[in-house]
């Protein structure tokens, strides 16, 4: 059964910086990719950035580029979501998903309406001073 565990959220100033983790079980991690979407109050949901745990293939939404870095530990099966300068705008609960098609996982941080099966439970990052 495929477990993701996203943490790390919780209350930073403006411009501030937060890393999200997002802890994977019960796949062969290097097989999957993983990514990061965000969905704020009342908002649909937004795709962030994602990585191909195999071959380290990494995409970040045209919005989030110069700010996020996505990064992976293959050993520990986590996928790290580096977030800086960080806008009142970015508050959202973030949530990880994984996928065993790295170009469908591409698709789905494009297209975030993209249907994926395996969801974490999201974690809540709030931006406010």
């Amino acid at each position: 059964e495929v477990q993701l565990q996203a943490s790390g959220g919780g209350l930073v100033h403006p411009g501030g910086s937060l890393t999200l983790s997002c802890a994977a079980s019960g796949f062969n991690f290097d097989d999957y990719a993983i990514g990061w979407f965000r969905q704020a109050p009342g908002k649909e949901r937004e795709g962030v950035a994602s990585i191909c745990t195999g071959d380290g293939r990494r995409y970040i939404e045209d919005t989030m580029k110069g700010r996020v870095t996505i990064s992976s530990d293959n050993a520990k099966n986590t996928v790290y979501l580096q977030m800086n300068s960080l806008k009142p705008e970015d508050t959202a609960v973030y949530l990880c998903a994984a996928d065993s098609r790295c170009h469908h996982m591409i698709h789905s941080i494009i297209y975030p309406t993209t249907t994926l099966n395996n969801w974490g439970q999201g974690t809540l990052v709030t931006v406010s001073s």
